[in-house]
């Protein structure tokens, strides 16, 4: 009884790892059965979403079907409609060969089979060029706190191109801050005043299809320039038909006018003429114009600069002045009240005229007929 109960037992067993292998070779299929579809899935959604690519103005590119058999016929279509066949478009087979492209290229490709309409595949193709080198100019508008560099292509890209900027005094890499207001642009601090180490700036471009750089180096001192003052007035002077009085305003961008003062120069001319009359300012926000043309409109525009180092600003927005001027009296004709008689034509001297005609008729008739009655007599 014993060996039949063991026996027993161990025929369960048997049956238990049997099944248990059985359950674990159809979960495995099963598992590769969903592993399959997932991948069958990812490949199709892989070939609707397709592929992006970056080619070079003036180059060519053949961009495949993907069909299992070459000799199916598809249709390709650019940006949802179907293309033309021309020099710059060949279809060789299932395959679409696109030559000598440039920037209208740019834009999704896609092939269908022509008669089920099915996608078989999708391409985005990005016509461009790599960056040139590009040009940097590093300024200082608040000076001695802060400088800041802009930069820009020459030619564009036409592709998505990022910009990497460097800044290093002497050794030492300084923190750069991208500008929230200006495109291409970046706020570095001084580290120090009246530095002798140079500021090297390096700007590099990339995109794609390639990079380049651009590295400058300059003194601190070499990059100052303010931005233009702004003329808050300008005051006629009475009874002085040649002055104008000027007065503007710092820069706000000027951080310590008190202590880095700026000095002016301020320009001036009638409308009517092209040449200019200058004078330079020193310490004062103000100046009274002595020679201007008497009755003409005037252009006046001021610069300013640090008084000791770095370059002019751009002349500031262009204000339009004429200076006094006398009224011109007018005058009222007067009456003419004396004796004297009158010259003009008036209707008492038509009155006198005709009378003096009568009388000179009747002298007349009164000689003839005397004449007539000697006659007779």
């Amino acid at each position: 009884m014993t060996f039949i109960y063991l026996k027993n037992i161990y025929f369960l067993k048997q049956v238990k790892e049997k099944r248990r292998h059985q359950m674990a070779n159809i979960l495995a299929s099963a598992y590769c059965v969903v592993l399959a579809v997932l991948v069958v899935c990812a490949r199709d959604h892989s070939g609707q979403e397709g592929r992006k690519y970056y080619k070079r103005i003036g180059s060519n590119v053949t961009l495949q079907c993907e069909t299992s058999d070459s000799h199916t016929s598809v249709i390709w279509r650019f940006n949802g409609h179907v293309t033309g066949h021309n020099e710059d478009q060949l279809l060789q087979g299932t395959n679409l060969t696109l030559r000598n492209l440039d920037s209208t290229h740019s834009g999704t490709y896609s092939c269908h089979e022509k008669h089920s309409g099915r996608l078989k595949n999708q391409v985005t193709i990005n016509v461009g060029n790599p960056p040139v080198t590009p040009t940097v100019v590093c300024r200082s508008n608040a000076y001695p706190e802060t400088f800041y560099c802009t930069w820009q292509l020459l030619s564009p890209t036409y592709i998505p191109t990022e910009f990497d900027i460097t800044v290093r005094h002497g050794e030492k890499e300084i923190e750069t801050i991208k500008d929230p207001n200006h495109k291409n642009r970046c706020n570095i601090k001084f580290l120090e005043m009246f530095s002798t180490s140079k500021y090297t700036v390096t700007v590099t471009a990339k995109n794609a299809l390639g990079s380049n750089s651009s590295t400058v180096s300059f003194n601190e001192n070499s990059i100052v320039k303010p931005d233009p003052p702004e003329i808050i007035e300008v005051n006629r002077i009475p009874d002085s038909p040649r002055r104008l009085e000027v007065k503007w305003r710092n820069p706000l961008t000027w951080p310590e006018p008190d202590s880095i003062p700026l000095k002016y120069f301020l320009r001036y001319k009638p409308v009517i003429l092209d040449d200019w009359q200058h004078v330079e300012v020193t310490d004062v926000p103000f100046h009274t114009i002595t020679d201007a043309y008497i009755g003409k409109e005037h252009i006046i525009q001021v610069a300013a600069k640090d008084s000791e180092v770095g370059t002019w600003s751009e002349w500031s927005k262009a204000v339009h002045a004429t200076p006094w001027t006398p009224l011109t009296p007018s005058y009222e004709p007067e009456e003419n009240i004396s004796n004297e008689p009158l010259t003009g034509t008036t209707p008492s001297a038509e009155a006198n005229k005709q009378n003096n005609n009568s009388i000179r008729v009747e002298s007349s008739m009164t000689l003839f007929l005397g004449m007539i009655l000697i006659l007779f007599i």
